[in-house]
């Protein structure tokens, strides 16, 4: 199985990364309802290609981690969030996902962080999974933080240090 290549975003990942994160999309993820046409730009003024890391195999893109800041405050700013991790349907199980959350763990040391967080719905396994075995603890949990589809479902805080 080919080792995925990763790198930074750059503005011409735009239209691939909003064609995936629209394939990707899920109830088991995404606290947003599905993106209908006309679809937002997948870079905005909050997140651009600086904030990303892409994933590709063989020459395809096929995954993205979005690393940003948990809060605006300057007290904060040693602390780098996960702020979407996606990983197309047909390379799940190739180790993109794990190959990600380990580039972002060092982009975000690299760039002076000394923690790394996240948060994950509680009804998704496979990825609580994936963090845990990464090194991330849940540190809090939100009971019923999101009405997703009929059912109440928490918000899992996670973290680790670098």
């Amino acid at each position: 199985m080919p080792v995925p290549h990763i790198r930074l975003a750059t503005a011409e990942d735009e239209e691939a990364l909003g064609r995936l994160d629209r394939a990707a999309w899920s109830p088991l993820h995404a606290v947003q309802p599905r993106p209908q046409p006309p679809y937002e730009p997948f870079f905005g003024e909050r997140f651009g290609p600086r904030d990303h890391l892409v994933a590709e195999l063989d020459g395809v893109l096929v995954g993205y981690i979005k690393l940003g800041f948990p809060t605006p405050l300057a007290c904060n700013a040693h602390v780098r969030q996960i702020q979407g991790l996606v990983v197309a349907e047909q390379a799940r199980g190739a180790g993109v996902g794990r190959s990600l959350l380990r580039a972002a763990r060092e982009r975000a040391r690299s760039l002076g962080a000394r923690r790394i967080t996240l948060r994950v719905l509680g009804h998704n396994a496979p990825a609580r999974a994936l963090y845990e075995s990464e090194g991330f603890v849940v540190e809090g949990v939100l009971p019923g933080e999101f009405l997703l589809e009929g059912r109440y479902v928490d918000d899992v805080l996670m973290g680790r240090s670098l």
